[in-house]
């Protein structure tokens, strides 16, 4: 009872100060990845230079993901303003099916389903799109001030565990930013096989805005599972104002499942390996329980959220099952330590 009651008090504390911990665990993350860069600088400059040109790199490869994305979805959103009307007859199509099939849309979407609240819509992603810089700037504050002090905190573990204390948690520490860093590849990588396989099929099928569905599979494939949905529907739901027939439709939505099916379901598990092993039940808990409590950030970051905690449980007697029980593999190695 003490460790539930624990638990929820720590789970209130996250929700309501995510404005504070979402940056700050993102930072961390953030850190772990590009630790190697700013170590091997380190090496043959000054700690400032290093953590500057760090940083540097780091938004220069934020700023172009965040473009990318940007003229993905602005390209979308312009073809959807110019085909609204095409949208408006299918709405009210699928309104006078339902209606026929006793099945009763509610009167006001068909009041307010026209290009201004599509308008309305977008300009709705544009305010979450200014929250989102907010978070980046805060993020990257977070980021420099955790790589200045990394090299004392290594110093005052390294003295700790000459005395035989946090030696452990130094060890954990380490084996998550290796988790962390080949999570981040992995993804990166079956991100980009996503977007470059939607991107073949949207030419084959016929889909109009190739390129941007390319992208957009790409940059969602980060998220797991909901992305891979998004990624999915999207593209789906534009072919139905594209393509002529619902034939056509059916197989743009089963050419896109497979795509995320074979990529997700084969590619992924032996990608990841046993060092990124967790059992599916914990991913999807873990994508829409800290989606709950940090939204997207949340649904980005709650991964490899989840892989630090496991790894922590595993240095520990008392919560070693709990690495067993949610870890991917059929048994785990016994810690040694």
């Amino acid at each position: 009872m003490l460790g539930i009651c624990t638990a929820i008090l720590v789970a209130t504390a996250l929700y309501f100060a995510k404005s504070i911990f979402a940056p700050f665990a993102f930072a961390l993350f953030i850190m772990a990845v590009v630790w190697p860069l700013q170590s091997a600088l380190q090496n043959k400059l000054a700690q400032p230079i290093a953590v500057f040109l760090t940083l540097i790199a780091t938004v220069v490869v934020v700023i172009a993901f965040g473009a990318m994305l940007a003229w993905a979805f602005s390209v979308v959103a312009d073809w959807m303003i110019s085909h609204a009307s095409r949208f408006q007859e299918l709405y009210f199509e699928w309104s006078h099916w339902l209606e026929e099939h006793d099945i009763v849309v509610i009167g006001s979407l068909s009041e307010h389903f026209n290009a201004a609240w599509m308008v309305r819509m977008l300009q709705t992603v544009a305010g979450h799109v200014n929250r989102t810089v907010g978070f980046a700037l805060l993020v990257f504050v977070f980021m420099m001030l955790a790589l200045l002090e990394t090299g004392d905190i290594q110093q005052k573990l390294a003295a700790l565990g000459k005395h035989g204390e946090f030696r452990e948690l130094t060890e954990a520490g380490a084996e998550i930013a290796v988790k962390f860093r080949k999570y981040m590849w992995v993804r990166t990588l079956l991100s980009a096989l996503t977007g470059i396989a939607v991107w073949a099929f949207a030419l084959l099928a016929g889909l109009e805005l190739p390129v941007a569905w390319g992208l957009i599979a790409f940059a969602l494939n980060y998220i797991p599972f909901i992305g891979s949905f998004a990624a999915t529907i999207l593209p789906g739901l534009f072919a139905l104002v594209q393509l002529d027939s619902w034939q056509a439709v059916a197989f743009v939505l089963a050419g896109l499942a497979l795509i995320q099916f074979i990529i997700g379901n084969y590619l992924e598990p032996r990608m990841a390996g046993a060092a990124l092993a967790i059992s599916p039940l914990a991913v999807i808990f873990a994508v829409f329980f800290w989606s709950f409590l940090w939204g997207i950030p949340g649904a980005l970051i709650g991964v490899p959220i989840t892989i630090a905690l496991l790894t922590l449980c595993k240095y520990s007697d008392s919560t070693r099952w709990i690495a067993m029980l949610l870890s991917g593999k059929a048994e785990l190695p016994a810690n040694d330590n």
